[in-house]
């Protein structure tokens, strides 16, 4: 995804994370950056099960 945060103080992060939160219905606080925390690349996990709304992302 792209955000138009500037990738400054972690501001791109937040605003991946919102995006994120959003996207599945979810408060960012599920959110939990597992890498990348100076990359351009990140893995995030996000707590609970959300393989139907993934697939539903996906699909559309």
């Amino acid at each position: 995804m792209a955000v138009q945060a500037p990738a400054v103080d972690g501001r791109a992060t937040e605003g991946a994370f919102k995006a994120l939160a959003k996207a599945f219905k979810v408060p960012v606080r599920e959110l939990t950056l597992v890498s990348g925390t100076t990359s351009r690349s990140k893995l995030v996990e996000i707590t609970g099960d959300h393989h139907d709304r993934l697939q539903e992302l996906l699909d559309s």
